[in-house]
């Protein structure tokens, strides 16, 4: 079989398998589990690199592998997501395709450009993000759906806007830290409590 199938991958494919669980719900006309499962491959996105570079032992290859399917991964399940999120909430007429597919493109351009960044990185020097990260939208969604039981039929307005202001930082020349594992606990920890004001909002408002 190609590819590799260590533990140093594990967390990336399941990352995967819940972003298109995620596509599937969205597709389905389902947003809420759609936005859960989104920012549930934000929780393992914050880890898989983490635990990846636990192994000490890992060939050149096998690194490179990871950062290529971590941004696969990341294209799927912060790209094409929420796309599917913002097409379930209103935004499945024609004139809201620009709009998704520039979304879906600065993303793309964005993490090939951060993968070329890390290949060519010398060793010592310190990991950055180069535009704003696509994983963000993991946790700007979630917290912007806390509004969609209150906006209701115009949310996607909201939904819309976001979008396009993302398509926009991930192209912005800015470096960013990459985020400790206790800033990714703290995150981690953030999203799971709004996950529970979420369910609670659907079942008492929705």
């Amino acid at each position: 079989m190609v590819g590799y199938y260590n533990y140093t991958v594990w967390l990336t494919y399941l990352s995967l398998l819940v972003g298109g669980v995620g596509i599937c719900f969205g597709l389905a006309g389902n947003p809420f589990v759609a936005v859960v499962c989104l920012g549930i491959s934000g929780i393992i996105d914050l880890f898989d690199g983490k635990v990846a570079r636990l192994k000490k032992d890992r060939t050149e290859e096998e690194k490179s592998y990871g950062i290529q399917i971590d941004s696969l991964t990341d294209l799927v399940c912060f790209g094409v997501l929420p796309v599917t999120i913002g097409y379930a909430v209103g935004m499945n007429t024609w004139w809201f395709m620009p709009l998704m597919i520039l979304y879906i493109l600065s993303g793309m351009i964005r993490l090939a450009y951060f993968n070329v960044k890390e290949i060519h990185r010398e060793e010592g020097m310190k990991k950055c993000f180069y535009g704003v990260p696509i994983t963000t939208t993991a946790m700007v969604i979630p917290f912007i759906w806390l509004l969609e039981c209150f906006l209701k039929e115009n949310f996607y307005i909201l939904y819309a806007c976001i979008l396009g202001v993302f398509a926009i930082l991930f192209l912005v020349k800015i470096r960013l830290p990459k985020p400790s594992v206790k800033v990714s606990i703290i995150y981690a920890s953030l999203l799971f409590v709004l996950f529970f004001v979420l369910l609670g909002l659907e079942l008492a408002l929705c």
